[in-house]
């Protein structure tokens, strides 16, 4: 494994994007105490938030991210190795986050904590040494989309939109886990729940069988594809592997169904 290899370079770092449903018994900042990879930090996604949209982890202002991935000790010049403790869930939340702000030397471990400890690697419960590093942000605002992004290209043929939740959520069969929330998807968007791309040990699929999925659903070399799930956590699951395929014209939702289901004047299906 590359990072097993690479984890004593000096410009490598770990990060732990660990985060857990509503409802989870777990804290993610007391799962990365208890134990983490070794020299890895700790990024909540819940903090380096904007506070005051309502909604949960909206992206940040500038100037938030770049003030706490300073403090954290990343910077230019490193090469991010981001994970999480659920093998492949919200860590590519966190690569996304570090995409948008122009850092794109930044990559997702495979299978994330649990197959590093299932291959028998080392973890600690020690906390990470933090060296403040200079971090320079470079906007990379086509990434990102707002609800009027999304409502203004509707209809149109050149966009996928693709929602990451399960089908029975898409459908509006089953229930949200967030209370006030209407039923249903965004109009005209395809169903690819997120765990079609991955294996059973949490990896993404082989490229081939990622472009089949997406094939599936319409994505082609000449479509735009917009992800979005429930709050902006699994749809970048679904970016990501976008990027391994090597479809490049992607962006996510960050407000998600959380907020489109969560206004009147927004049309559903």
């Amino acid at each position: 494994m590359w990072l097993a290899d690479n984890l004593a370079s000096p410009d490598v770092r770990v990060v732990d994007g660990s985060w857990f449903m509503p409802g989870s018994d777990l804290e993610p900042e007391e799962e990365y105490q208890r134990e983490h990879i070794i020299g890895a930090v700790f990024f909540d996604i819940d903090d380096i938030a904007d506070q005051d949209t309502g909604l949960p982890h909206s992206f940040p202002s500038l100037e938030l991210f770049t003030s706490r991935v300073r403090k954290l000790g990343l910077g230019d010049g490193n090469r991010l190795i981001i994970y999480d403790r659920l093998g492949m869930f919200s860590a590519p939340r966190v690569w996304w986050m570090f995409k948008v702000m122009g850092h794109n030397d930044v990559a997702i471990l495979d299978g994330g904590l649990a197959k590093w400890i299932d291959e028998g690697r080392p973890t600690s419960d020690r906390p990470a040494p933090r060296r403040e590093r200079h971090f320079t942000p470079r906007m990379n605002n086509i990434l990102i989309r707002d609800a009027d992004q999304v409502l203004s290209i509707l209809g149109r043929d050149d966009y996928v939109v693709i929602d990451a939740r399960s089908p029975e959520r898409y459908r509006g069969e089953a229930e949200e886990p967030r209370p006030g929330l209407r039923k249903g998807h965004i109009p005209g968007a395809v169903n690819l729940p997120f765990g079609q791309l991955l294996t059973k040990d949490g990896c993404f699929k082989d490229i081939d069988a990622l472009g089949e999925e997406f094939k599936n659903v319409g994505v082609a070399a000449n479509k735009r594809v917009i992800c979005y799930c429930g709050s902006g956590v699994t749809a970048c699951i679904i970016a990501a592997a976008l990027e391994l395929t090597g479809h490049r014209s992607w962006s996510v939702y960050d407000g998600s169904w959380t907020e489109w289901g969560g206004r009147s004047d927004l049309p559903i299906e």
